[in-house]
């Protein structure tokens, strides 16, 4: 994996103003001013182009909480865009516009940055009315997209329906969810969604690598796979028996066979004597069945109970089942 390590303190993000004036101060002013141990800090923070109805708390850090509406971007995004009621929203945001954050665009002009899901740092969305997969370009998945049907729309498909879902999005570099006691993932809780209507069907949970849902398959339950997995060891335990009387019965024929002879009448009923050649071919056979596939046999079966009490037994080092995380 790639590690990139950010630069520690930068004045790239400064206007030319703030540049000029942190360059006259003199080594140990400018020390007090790169915010070691909380101290102040200037460094280059755009501003937030915030609607009549966003009340917005924000620190001179590039960190926002807005108490707004349903909104993805641009003031007339999302459902608080276009004037729907019941679309509450909180966007609770840090370093927006991520590495790019700076004061001043390239004209020179007071920065103003709407609110970007593909490249702030790191952010909670909290929405009453919103289409969540489509606004941080998700894949639909098994699961599919809370409200929307096809949501990458034109071409190759109908158009995009939306039926829009409460919902709540993390996103971030990395994200920990972390549980001093249990973790629990639960779908259909309730017969009515948050916009009143029916839950006709049960979700259930994806898990999507690389936002790529073309070769999504079902999880394994551990339960059934043991069993079905037992199953097919006691039947190869049973073919171990099949093949054992077999070469029992073949070894009994074998004997025989290389032990026979013809009677024959020459003024008297004499007996031949044996043929060489299979008496010493079946003397062989005999070895080689007793000294080989005997005991390949007897390996076998030897092998496959160690293998079910290694992996499809709970006390095995390698149980195959989770000891602690299950699903259904």
């Amino acid at each position: 994996m790639s590690r990139i390590i950010a630069q520690a303190y930068s004045t790239e993000s400064l206007n030319d103003g703030a540049k000029t004036q942190l360059e006259a101060m003199s080594k140990k002013d400018r020390a007090r001013v790169k915010g070691i141990c909380g101290d102040p800090m200037t460094e280059g923070v755009p501003e937030f182009a915030t609607t009549q109805t966003e009340k917005v708390i924000n620190n001179e850090h590039n960190a926002w909480i807005v108490l707004g509406r349903d909104r993805w971007g641009m003031k007339c995004s999302g459902y608080g865009g276009r004037g729907d009621t019941h679309a509450g929203a909180i966007d609770i945001v840090v370093g927006r516009m991520a590495s790019a954050a700076a004061s001043e665009n390239s004209d020179g002009e007071t920065w103003e940055v709407n609110p970007n899901f593909r490249w702030d740092s790191a952010r909670i969305y909290i929405s009453q009315k919103t289409d969540v997969d489509l606004n941080f370009d998700l894949a639909a998945g098994q699961v599919g997209s809370p409200g929307v049907s096809n949501p990458k729309g034109p071409p190759g498909g109908d158009p995009v329906k939306k039926a829009p879902r409460s919902a709540i999005a993390l996103k971030a570099d990395g994200i920990r969810i972390i549980a001093r006691e249990g973790i629990k993932l639960i779908t259909r809780t309730d017969k009515l969604n948050s916009q009143g209507g029916n839950i006709q069907s049960i979700s259930g949970i994806d898990i999507i690598a690389g936002n790529d849902d073309s070769d999504l398959q079902p999880m394994v339950k551990g339960d059934n796979l043991v069993l079905a997995l037992k199953r097919i060891v006691s039947h190869m335990d049973d073919l171990n028996g099949i093949v054992d009387s077999l070469l029992m019965h073949q070894t009994t024929f074998n004997e025989q066979l290389a032990n026979h002879f013809h009677f024959y009448a020459c003024g008297a009923v004499m007996a031949s004597t044996n043929s060489p050649a299979a008496a010493s071919a079946g003397i062989k056979t005999g070895i080689d069945h007793l000294s080989q596939t005997k005991r390949s046999l007897s390996l076998q079966k030897t092998n496959l109970a160690n293998f079910r009490l290694t992996y499809l037994e709970q006390p095995g080092k390698k149980y195959i089942g989770s000891k602690w995380n299950n699903t259904n």
